[in-house]
C-alpha cells in the first residue's frame, strides 16, 4: 500500500514536473522526441499496409484500422513496460522516466515558438519567411494567403492546438499516466498525418480520424470553459470574457470536427476577431463558415495575444489535473 501510495503521489509530481519542464525547454530540434518517432512509425507501416492490402475503399479503410490498433498498442505499452521495469527497479527512476515522458508529450512551448516565428516575421515585415513558416503548422495551402490570411491561421492553430496538443495530453495524463497520454497522443499524430478528407485518406484515414474525435469530444469542451475562464481572468490585458462566452455559445458546432470550432470559438470571441472562413486544401477551395464578428483585421499581435491565452488555460488544465488526482488519491489511500 505504501509503495502504490508513493508511486501514485509520484505520477501527480511527474505532471507538474513535466509541465515545467516544457515551460522551460520545450521541443529542441536535435533532441530525440518520441513523437517524432510516432511519426516515422506511422509512415511506415502505412506504406507496408498499402503494399500488402488492395486499393480499394474496403481494403484501405481495414489498413486504417490496422495502423490504428498497432499504433496504439505500440504507444502505449512501450511506456507501460518502461515504466513497469523503473518503478520496480526504484520509485526514483521511475518518476524521472515518467517526467520525462509527460514533458515529451506536452507542446505548449514549441507551439508558441512555432507560431512566434510567423508573428516575428510578419512585424519584420517579411510576408514570404512568415508563409513558410505558417506552413509547418497548418494543413492548408499557405501560397494563396495574404498578410492578413497568415496571421489569422496562425491565430486559429494555436487556439485549436490550445486542446488537442495541449489540454488533451493534460486530461489523459491525469487519467492514465503517460501510458494513457502516449496512447491518445499517438491517435492525435495519426489524425495529422492521415486523417485528411482527400482522395488519398477518404478511406485509410477514416479509423484515425474517427477515433481522434472522439478522444477530443470531452477536453475540448472543458479546453473551451477554461479558456472562458482566463479569459475572465486575463482582461486587464485585453481580453474579452463575456465576448468569448458569446461567441462559444453561438459559433462552437461551426466547424466540420466536432471539436475544433469549441476552442477557436472562444479565441475569436476572446480576441474580438474573425477567424475559419474558406480555405484552400491541396489546391481545391474548401467553404468553411466564419467563426467570430468581423470587428477588426486580424492582426500579427493576436498570435502574441493567442499564445498567452494558450499558456493560461494549459496551466489551467494542469492545476485542475492536479486537483482531481489529489482528491482521487484521498479517495484511495486517505
Amino acid at each position: 500500500m505504501a509503495v502504490n501510495k508513493f508511486i501514485f503521489i509520484g505520477s501527480a509530481a511527474a505532471l507538474l514536473a513535466g509541465f515545467i519542464l516544457d515551460r522551460l525547454f520545450g521541443d529542441p530540434y536535435r533532441f530525440p522526441h518520441m513523437v517524432r518517432g510516432m511519426g516515422k512509425w506511422i509512415a511506415l507501416l502505412e506504406k507496408i499496409l498499402r503494399r500488402v492490402l488492395p486499393a480499394s475503399p474496403s481494403g484501405e479503410i481495414t489498413g486504417g484500422v490496422f495502423l490504428v490498433s498497432l499504433t496504439v498498442l505500440l504507444s502505449a505499452g512501450v511506456p507501460f513496460a518502461l515504466l513497469s521495469f523503473f518503478y520496480a527497479l526504484s520509485p526514483a527512476l521511475g518518476f524521472v522516466l515518467e517526467s520525462f515522458l509527460t514533458y515529451q508529450l506536452l507542446a505548449a512551448k514549441s507551439l508558441k515558438v512555432e507560431s512566434m516565428k510567423v508573428c516575428d516575421s510578419l512585424l519584420a515585415g517579411d510576408v514570404e519567411a512568415a508563409r513558410r513558416h505558417v506552413s509547418m503548422i497548418v494543413g492548408r495551402d499557405t501560397s494563396v494567403l495574404d498578410r492578413e490570411g497568415i496571421a489569422r491561421a496562425a491565430v486559429e492553430t494555436v487556439a485549436e492546438n490550445t486542446s488537442d496538443g495541449v489540454a488533451a495530453s493534460v486530461f489523459y495524463l491525469m487519467l492514465g499516466g503517460p501510458v494513457l497520454g502516449c496512447a491518445y497522443k499517438a491517435v492525435n499524430t495519426m489524425d495529422s498525418m492521415v486523417g485528411y478528407k482527400n482522395e488519398k485518406y477518404l478511406y485509410f484515414g477514416r479509423a484515425a480520424a474517427k477515433l481522434d474525435d472522439f478522444l477530443n469530444y470531452i477536453p475540448s469542451r472543458l479546453c473551451a470553459a477554461l479558456m472562458i475562464l482566463c479569459a475572465y481572468v486575463l482582461s486587464p490585458f485585453g481580453f474579452d470574457g463575456k465576448n468569448a462566452l458569446r461567441i462559444w455559445r453561438r459559433d462552437r458546432r461551426k466547424h466540420a470536427s466536432p471539436n475544433s470550432a469549441q476552442t477557436e470559438s472562444v479565441c475569436a470571441g476572446a480576441l474580438g476577431v474573425r477567424l475559419a472562413g474558406p480555405a484552400v486544401y491541396f489546391g481545391k477551395k474548401v467553404e468553411k463558415p466564419f467563426i467570430g464578428d468581423d470587428t477588426r483585421p486580424v492582426e500579427p499581435e493576436d498570435i502574441k495575444r493567442a499564445n498567452r491565452l494558450m499558456y493560461a488555460s494549459s496551466l489551467a488544465a494542469t492545476v485542475c489535473a492536479l486537483i482531481f488526482r489529489a482528491a482521487w488519491g484521498w479517495v484511495l489511500y486517505g
